[in-house]
């Protein structure tokens, strides 16, 4: 895909949603960290569903390290490797109090050193927290980007390194969330809707006249 194919598809993907944003419910960056830890192989409702119960008791660092480890799994036992992500979520607590005065850090290093954050949870946060130019790969972007040519790839850092390589500046803070709401909502894994696809005539995908058909 050249560069123009991919102006004219994050222009319009900006005309359609002008102030793009992550469906998960939160108000600190605090609250975002907590619900991206519990988003993993699990859904944004489902994850808002716990929090809206969990920060009405505890939404600081150290209010959830007193709720203790068993307490904090009976507000997220409906979520998916709940109690792993409880672990993390208790000692991530107790680190950012003891080494971050209680605050989300803002490097990637800082972020990565904690449990239960990898890569593509740090990105998020550098991200959505933070208003930096980072995109992580999720199975909707990894779909999106391959099918559609802006950025293939074999692998998700792959994807991550030619999206950041490809996406001219003016775009790279809001692809992440339009590229995940655009696989989410359109460009879906089964049954791709290109009948009412915005970027239907930009995509490369080979098979998308298949699937454009009211």
């Amino acid at each position: 895909m050249n560069k123009e194919k991919r102006i004219r598809i994050f222009e319009t993907l900006r005309n359609q949603n002008p102030s793009p944003t992550t469906e998960l419910v939160y108000k600190t960056p605090f609250e975002l960290l907590i619900a991206v830890i519990l988003s993993a192989q699990a859904t944004d409702v489902g994850v808002n569903k716990a929090t809206r119960k969990l920060y009405a008791v505890a939404d600081t660092p150290e209010a959830i390290f007193a709720l203790g480890l068993e307490d904090l799994k009976s507000y997220i036992k409906t979520i998916g490797l709940y109690n792993n992500k409880a672990s993390n979520i208790i000692e991530t607590c107790r680190i950012l109090i003891e080494k971050f005065n209680s605050r989300v850090p803002q490097d990637r290093e800082s972020l990565e050193s904690l449990p239960g954050v990898g890569r593509k949870t740090a990105n998020v946060i550098l991200n959505t927290a933070f208003g930096e130019p980072t995109i992580a790969v999720d199975t909707h972007i990894f779909r999106v980007s391959n099918r559609t040519g802006i950025a293939p790839g074999n692998n998700v850092n792959q994807v991550e390194q030619r999206l950041l390589k490809f996406i001219p500046d003016e775009f790279k803070k809001d692809a992440h969330h339009w590229l995940i709401l655009h696989g989410r909502y359109t460009c879906v894994a089964r049954t791709p809707n290109c009948g009412s696809c915005v970027i239907f005539n930009e995509c490369e995908w080979k098979d998308r006249k298949k699937y454009a058909k009211p």
